[in-house]
């Protein structure tokens, strides 16, 4: 392994003094002269028609400047994808769940515009609402969009090598049928937006935490029917975004019309209630999964039929639907697989992507019914999982090229570190030991163009600034960037600012998803880097009389390969040889990377590549569970996970804890509780809704299976997203482990425990009762 100066090494964070000591500006902490606070009117009805709106109280109430409905904005839609937009930013003729968006105000300060919410006056019908898939699936159910025939808005079927065939060879088919719930993002920071509407030009400029600012930017510029270069997104620091802070929110769209609308900046900041309830959650999905297998375990066939509850919108759900597909075939070996997937609409919040989009569902299934089919085959679970998993370079019935995987070495080590074989010592004893595993993309190529750009300054005195469009939601990728461009030019972690994330300044990026800043924008930094040394050395080496060859850039100077112990001249130096031949100052490199893969049609329609390269891992989990309570205590989690090789230790640690807690939360506690009759969310709340705090957080080891990538830059993979796949399921199979109880729904609570455990003993009673039934027959001489 190369030793490397500045990547491979733990940094501290560029953005630390500024978070801890509060420096930091969020958009809640931005202030503009003349600004004016908005708030957004929400339905309380879950389907309904909007038959009146009357504004005029709230629009002569002292203080508010400006009140708007759905018949004030263009009869625009948009959506995550151009092609499957299906909302508009503020209702106009109808309501789709309850918290939908039907006015907004703006005013003075926050009081008076609560105060003009409550005198707006709507009138609705009340429509017939459905809010279970199973129903809304049904012939007659109530649409939830008119213009749609059904609530089914997108089936996906597709069919890797051939299932009938995997099926005849297998020796044993199970089949079973999970449920996943809807969760949230829960990030720190709520949605919000800071809009100024500049009068004279035309333009207007918003600051909000976003992760996709330049595709924000275009859909932004569409709603309010203006050019898009008249648009400016900057994001600030973000308190987590986890794909929530994705797509374009409401508050974007109406912060922009209102400041236009007053010609004064505009805030609009959310509450917690309205973030959890009126943004996306994680899509709820019913999966029915039937595996094949032959009796050592080799699987041969799997056919998912998995349905989607999409909520009120389409977000993301045609590719959270596809995602799975391709999810199913990794991290394990599927010769032949069907997958067949449905959208469906009800009335209920929409569901978009959230960490680990798509993936997290189907690997459930997949992961608990893999140990169901070992223990009936008479298999160790991790036995089964070597058995079956990828290799890197081996044709892919998918299509995908794996270049690097390190699955085989983590299941081993993972396995060693927490002393499997303790296990079966372990079983129905309360304490139990469980194992997952899961592979992830880094980067994703949804749809076209996904490329990232990065552009540097070499300044006069040695120092440089970065400029790259890439999004830091607070996992620290602008720290890795620094990294990578210092690494690149020869310089000091220290010397490099960067400067990211404004659609004005800096150049093109897709957004933070799919795991893909490291890869996509560090290539890019990689490549701008490369091109500084190539203008400078080409400029400097035959002033002093070296080939550029033989130059190498440290931070001390320009240094002979062949003599790395004393610098022939400074860097500063070097930049003054190349200014003072009257060359362009400052030095500039710029680097654009584009994923080897094919166009935006293979991910929802053809075979092949969906990502630069796949991220491995796998999970051991150890749990107590008290059977007088039901309270579960996840004592231990050890991961072993393949990221390539690892730009910053410390911050992939912190990712991979992140992450790996996000999972616990939707195996052990997080779940909204439904008015089934009204639609509406009754635990919009912290108080209510439970996320894991730090009281909850197990022992967390991680181990680091080093690989190299070829096509990440130094090496480098995904890190702090795939780590969340297998941390349901291992800590799903770890009950079982502990009390015989298979659990196939989520969450896993105190009360599903006990009143499985009741059945459990119910269960063991009848067939005590029934074995002494029968032997007391046997006992009875008939004459």
């Amino acid at each position: 392994m190369v030793d490397y100066s500045v990547v491979g090494k733990s940094v501290g964070r560029s953005d630390a003094y500024d978070k801890v000591t509060g420096r930091g500006q969020y958009v809640d902490d931005l202030k503009l002269p003349g600004m004016l606070y908005g708030r957004i009117l929400r339905s309380p009805h879950a389907h309904a028609r909007i038959r009146n709106i009357d504004i005029s109280k709230a629009s002569k109430l002292l203080g508010v400047k400006a009140v708007i409905t759905g018949k004030d904005i263009l009869p625009r839609k948009f959506g995550a994808l151009p092609r499957f937009a299906d909302q508009y930013p503020i209702c106009i003729d109808k309501v789709h769940y309850v918290g939908d968006e039907v006015a907004a105000v703006a005013a003075v300060d926050l009081d008076t515009a609560e105060e003009a919410l409550s005198l707006i006056d709507i009138e609705y019908e009340v429509l017939p609402a459905v809010f279970d898939p199973l129903e809304a699936m049904k012939p007659g159910a109530p649409l939830v969009h008119d213009d749609n025939e059904s609530n089914v808005t997108k089936g996906y079927l597709r069919e890797f090598g051939n299932i009938e065939e995997g099926f005849r060879e297998a020796d044993y088919i199970r089949e079973d049928t999970f449920r996943t719930q809807m969760v949230a993002h829960a990030p720190l920071e709520p949605h919000g937006a800071l809009a100024n509407y500049d009068v004279a030009t035309g333009e207007i400029t918003l600051w909000a935490p976003k992760q996709f600012p330049f595709f924000n930017r275009r859909v932004i510029a569409h709603l309010l029917g203006i050019d898009e270069s008249k648009v400016r997104i900057i994001v600030p620091y973000v308190g987590g975004g986890f794909g929530g802070k994705g797509e374009v929110q409401i508050c974007d769209f109406c912060a922009a019309f209102l400041s236009m609308k007053t010609g004064r900046p505009v805030k609009i900041i959310y509450t917690r209630e309205e973030s959890l309830t009126c943004t996306r959650g994680r899509h709820p999905m019913i999966i029915t999964l039937k595996t094949g297998v032959k009796k050592d375990g080799t699987i041969m066939a799997q056919h998912y039929k998995v349905i989607a509850d999409g909520g009120a919108y389409y977000s993301t759900g045609p590719l959270a639907i596809t995602l799975s597909g391709y999810f199913a075939m990794l991290p394990f070996r599927v010769p032949n697989m069907l997958f067949d997937g449905y959208h469906v609409y009800t009335n209920k919040q929409a569901a978009g992507p959230l960490r680990g989009h798509g993936g997290v569902q189907v690997r459930f299934a997949a992961e608990s019914q893999f140990d169901m089919i070992a223990e009936d085959l008479g298999l160790d679970p991790a036995e089964f999982r070597l058995k079956n998993v990828i290799k890197a370079n081996e044709p892919h019935p998918a299509g995908l090229t794996i270049r690097s995987c390190g699955l085989y070495e983590s299941i081993q080590e993972a396995t060693k570190a927490i002393g499997w074989g303790k296990r079966m010592d372990y079983q129905d004893s309360g304490t139990g030991m469980g194992i997952a595993c899961s592979g992830y993309v880094s980067g994703i190529n949804m749809m076209s163009h996904v490329g990232a750009g990065a552009i540097i300054h070499l300044h006069r005195n040695g120092a440089a600034t970065l400029l790259v469009g890439a999004c830091d939601l607070g996992q620290g990728s602008s720290s890795v960037l620094a990294q990578i461009a210092a690494e690149g030019l020869g310089m000091r972690y220290e010397d490099i600012r960067v400067t990211s994330a404004d659609t004005e300044l800096t150049p093109m990026d897709p957004g933070t998803f799919g795991s893909g800043v490291t890869m996509r924008a560090g290539n890019a930094v990689k490549m701008a880097a490369e091109a500084i040394k190539e203008k400078l050395l080409s400029a400097v080496a035959p002033k002093i009389g070296v080939e550029k060859e033989e130059l190498l850039i440290r931070a001390e100077g320009l240094y002979k390969r062949t003599n790395l112990k004393q610098p022939l001249i400074s860097l500063k130096e070097a930049i003054k040889i190349y200014q003072y031949q009257d060359l362009p100052m400052p030095i500039v490199g710029s680097g654009f990377y584009h994923q080897p893969v094919k166009e935006s049609t293979t991910l929802l329609s053809q075979e092949g590549d969906i990502s630069s390269a796949y991220s491995f891992g796998s999970q051991v989990a150890v749990v107590q569970v008290d059977r007088e309570t039901g309270d579960i205590q996840l004592n231990e989690v050890i991961s072993a996970h393949d990221s390539g090789f690892i730009i910053n230790p410390l911050a992939a640690e912190g990712q991979f804890d992140g992450s790996i807690v996000f999972g616990i939360g939707q195996a052990l506690y997080e779940e909204f509780f439904w008015d089934q009759e009204r639609g509406m969310i009754l635990n919009p709340s912290f108080l209510d809704y439970k996320v894991p705090t730090a009281m909850e957080f197990p022992k967390m080891s991680m181990i680091e299976i080093q690989t190299f990538e070829p096509e990440g830059p130094y090496g480098a993979k995904e890190a702090g997203e795939g780590t969340q796949v297998f941390t349901l399921p291992a800590i799903s199979n770890a009950i079982y482990n502990a009390i015989g109880v298979r659990f196939k729904d989520l969450p896993i609570t105190p009360e599903k425990v006990l009143a499985a455990l009741v059945q459990q003993e119910n269960v063991e009673e009848k067939k005590k009762y029934k074995e002494v039934r029968k032997k007391k027959h046997k006992e009875v001489k008939v004459e």
